[in-house]
């Protein structure tokens, strides 16, 4: 399929490691500026369907297999709602971030850390396995 495009894929190797680093930009920018964990998610989830139309859906799915796709999936909604479940437990409302530390300028830092982290391997790994499902049909 595409071993026929040389060009296509020299420069797709070339790009898939600076659109991921772009998405840990993009992750770890977003409590700064514009960006986040849904936005960096979409871009991580672009490497890896750029790698799987240039060396094939199979190829991709043994980079990434289903079951570690699931296991992110779950991971990053547990990390997002486990942050919540924490404000609530140590004293404050659900996802409140200002008592996950004594400094609550601090708190909030690592709650919305957490938070954005949470949703950047859940919208990363949901549209990954997104793409394997409609490529994966015959």
């Amino acid at each position: 399929m595409m071993h026929r495009h040389p060009i296509l894929r020299t420069v797709s190797k070339l790009l898939i490691a600076p659109i991921m680093l772009f998405a840990l930009y993009v992750q770890f920018h977003g409590d700064y500026g514009p960006g986040g964990g849904f936005q960096a998610g979409v871009i991580l989830a672009v490497a890896f369907i750029l790698y799987a139309l240039m060396f094939g859906v199979e190829t991709a799915r043994r980079v990434a297999p289903m079951s570690v796709l699931r296991f992110l999936t779950a991971f990053g909604v547990l990390l997002f709602g486990g942050t919540g479940v924490a404000g609530i437990l140590l004293g404050g409302a659900f996802l409140d971030y200002n008592v996950l530390a004594t400094d609550p300028k601090a708190g909030q830092h690592i709650g919305i850390l957490l938070v954005e982290g949470g949703v950047g391997i859940t919208v990363a790994s949901v549209m990954i396995v997104l793409f394997f499902t409609f490529a994966g049909r015959k």
